[in-house]
């Protein structure tokens, strides 16, 4: 999901914040906890409530990157909603789609680092010395999310959940693009697109 001009903006992953609640251990973390691990979803209310209060800032003013958001037809609804409020234009989607099979495969080899969340991948971004982090030299673990059945589970969920989601958008709004090929080919993907919406949006100003 893609709200985009050409100076710097964040880039802003419902995940992320997520996740540093849990490494917090605030109430919201340990309730996200159990739900994530379970392989479901954290409820629209919520997610909605995260997503208005980041978007709110003064450095989203000029666009932004979202990340994970929206997942369900619900969220597309009211990012739609508050993007009006806000007075800023709809979104651009891109959807990188990756067979399931390889998305199981990457994720099953992820490890993260117990002390500073640094990520690595034993199958493609592989510590220097097995089992520690680079950084820090910490214990890497795979996360609870990462074990196979959950994948499965939330691949499931995604299908039954999400996927509605793309079809909500216009064509003229959405992209796909195959998650599976090369960075770069995928950042050269990218970029046209932003480029040439780039162009249209100023054409449409002038």
């Amino acid at each position: 999901m893609l709200e985009w001009m050409p100076e710097k903006i964040p880039s802003i992953s419902t995940g992320d914040m997520l996740r540093a609640e849990i490494q917090a251990k605030s109430p919201l973390g340990l309730k996200t906890q159990e739900v994530i691990a379970a392989g479901g979803l954290v409820g629209n209310d919520l997610m909605n409530e995260i997503v208005r209060s980041r978007l709110s800032q003064p450095d989203c003013r000029k666009g932004f990157m979202l990340d994970g958001y929206p997942r369900t037809l619900e969220q597309a609804e009211f990012l739609e909603g508050l993007l009006a409020e806000l007075k800023m234009p709809q979104p651009l989607v891109i959807h990188l789609d990756v067979p399931a099979d390889v998305l199981v495969g990457r994720m099953i080899s992820r490890r993260q680092c117990s002390q500073c969340g640094q990520m690595y991948n034993v199958l493609s971004q592989r510590p220097k010395t097995p089992g520690q982090c680079d950084s820090d030299g910490a214990t890497l673990f795979m996360r609870k999310d990462d074990q196979e059945d959950v994948i499965r589970e939330r691949l499931r969920t995604y299908e039954d959940v999400t996927r509605p989601v793309l079809s909500y958008y216009p064509s003229s709004q959405y992209f796909q693009i195959s998650g599976d090929r090369s960075t770069t080919y995928i950042f050269e993907e990218i970029t046209e697109i932003l480029e040439r919406e780039l162009k249209t949006r100023r054409s449409a100003a002038a």
